[in-house]
Parts: C-alpha cells; sequence; structure tokens
C-alpha cells in the first residue's frame, strides 16, 4: 500500500465543520508516517475528476472529511477498486458512517482511527447499491421522503433544514398514498400503496432516521422498508419511531430482502445517500464487496 494518502474534503459541510476537522485528520495522518495529500476541487464535479486521477495514480487510500455528499462521491471513485475508504465525518447527516460504526463528529478520534486501521489493515469488504451508473451506501428511497425533499429543493428560503421542515407540513397538506409496483429478484411483484419505499444497503437516512433498521451492509442482500397506505394520523405517529428503529414493527411496515429491486411509481423522484437520482422507475442492485472501509 503507498504511505500517500488522500484527504477528500468538503470544505462547506456541516456550515463549515469539514473544513475544520480536516485538520485534526491531517495531521493524525502525518503522525502515523503517512504521507497525506488533499483534494478539494472547485465544485463536485471537479473534485471527483480529481479523486478518481489519484485513485488511478495508485493513491494508498481516501479518507472523505465532510457528510453523506463527499462519501457519496468518494463510492463513485472507489467502488470496484482495492483503494479503502475512510471516513471523517463532519456534514449535517453522517448517515454512512452511522451506519457503519465509525465516529460522528469527532474528527481527531476519527482520524486516529482511519491511520491505525491502514497500519493494521483493517479493512471490511463491504456491499454497496447501484443505480444505473450511481453507487450508493445507504438508503434509496421514494415516496413522501422524495416528495419533502423534492419541495425542499425547490424552495429558495428560509436557509437551513428549516426550509424541509415546512417542506413536511407542506407535504402533509397535500398527503395521499402512492401506487406502486415493487419487483423483487426480477420475479416477485408486489403492487400496493405505499407511503414511501427504501430500500436500505445501511440502516439510516436524513440524519438518524433507522428507516432500514435491520440492514446489514455485508450480507449481499437489500432490506426493503415499504411504510403502507397510511392516513396523516398514522403517519405523523409512525414517523418519530424511526429514529429509533421501532416503526418496523407496526402493521403498516412491511420489510422485504432481496438483491435487486425495481421500483415503478408515476410522478415520484429517487434519492440515494441524500442525492437526486431522477425520476421512477428505478432499479437498484446489490453488488457484495464493492467497497474496502477503514474500520
Amino acid at each position: 500500500m503507498s504511505s500517500e494518502i488522500t484527504l477528500f474534503v468538503n470544505p462547506t459541510a456541516g456550515r463549515g465543520r469539514g473544513a475544520h476537522a480536516a485538520q485534526p485528520a491531517a495531521s493524525a495522518l502525518r503522525e502515523a508516517g503517512f504521507s497525506v495529500r488533499t483534494v478539494v476541487g472547485t465544485d463536485a464535479a471537479d473534485a471527483l475528476a480529481r479523486l478518481r486521477a489519484d485513485v488511478r495514480d495508485g493513491t494508498g487510500a481516501v479518507i472523505a472529511v465532510g457528510g453523506d455528499g463527499v462519501v457519496s462521491l468518494a463510492l463513485q471513485a472507489l467502488a470496484g477498486t482495492a483503494v479503502p475508504l475512510g471516513v471523517v465525518a463532519a456534514g449535517t447527516g453522517n448517515d454512512f458512517a452511522r451506519s457503519m460504526g465509525l465516529p460522528v463528529r469527532e474528527p481527531e478520534r476519527a482520524g486516529h482511527l482511519a491511520a491505525e486501521a491502514l497500519k493494521e489493515g483493517r479493512i471490511r469488504e463491504i456491499d454497496l447499491g447501484r443505480a444505473g451508473d450511481t453507487w450508493y451506501g445507504t438508503v434509496l428511497c421514494s415516496g413522501f421522503d422524495s416528495r419533502v425533499n423534492d419541495r425542499g429543493n425547490r424552495m429558495r428560503l428560509p436557509l437551513g433544514r428549516f426550509k424541509y421542515d415546512l417542506a413536511i407540513l407542506a407535504e402533509l397538506a397535500a398527503f395521499r398514498p402512492f401506487p406502486y409496483r415493487i419487483t423483487l429478484d426480477g420475479d416477485r411483484v408486489i403492487e400496493t400503496q405505499a407511503t414511501l419505499v427504501a430500500v436500505g444497503n445501511g440502516s439510516s437516512y436524513g440524519g438518524g432516521m433507522r428507516i432500514c433498521a435491520d440492514a446489514e451492509p455485508d450480507d449481499g442482500l437489500f432490506d426493503v422498508t415499504v411504510v403502507g397506505d397510511c392516513g396523516r394520523g398514522t403517519l405523523l405517529k409512525v414517523f418519530p419511531q424511526v429514529y429509533k428503529g421501532t416503526h418496523l414493527s407496526h402493521p403498516k411496515v412491511t420489510v422485504y430482502r432481496a438483491a435487486e429491486v425495481t421500483l415503478e411509481s408515476a410522478a415520484l423522484t429517487a434519492y440515494a445517500d441524500g442525492e437526486r437520482l431522477g425520476p421512477l422507475p428505478v432499479t437498484a442492485r446489490c453488488v457484495p464487496g464493492a467497497l474496502r472501509l477503514l474500520t
């Protein structure tokens, strides 16, 4: 393994926490004897192009510093390669780190753990989801939650997470279940009315909502959580349970397991790792051992 490590940084993550987290992470790696090269990029496309060049040139590892957005970019460059990924979670949601049992908003500790993992060869091979040409590590979702994302992304004001709170209220006012056609492993077809469908390689999304609470990222299968035909009152009761994962026992919630999932529904968008994929239909495939993760 090369002693040169790439620090892949989103300086704006978590309202500037990404920039502050990079320094202790870099210090921990240098103290362990590694040479550190920092990649930032002028925008997402430029950052990804620079990271891919580092991977081609033989970097020893990539340490993503920031939130789920920078991790998502890193997955696009690292999936299917031998280059391992470490994560210094310093964003808003940090669901990839949560799902993988990595430190959240502890940049010095995360940096030291990554350095130790590199020196001791502590690498876990995990699965990734793939939808079209996009790789994802945590959850692909559609339905009520994706409608909230769509609405929030269209709103220019207010700034920050408050606009998504307003988007939730607006979507609740217009709420109705959506007709879905769900195909599991190419041959099991489920036609149903659902509030949302989440295809989880990892357990959480949205900053700690454990929508696919029992998902394991190294078992070769997705957990597919279907929240059924709920009224507003039921939805308001079920949604807070998502933070503890206790919603899975609710009679309106069903969990399936499959290696390939196709979701079809009119006028709905899919998001994966918090990033917009595009309108349904979408097919996601679980790719075993697609990523080498520093643990």
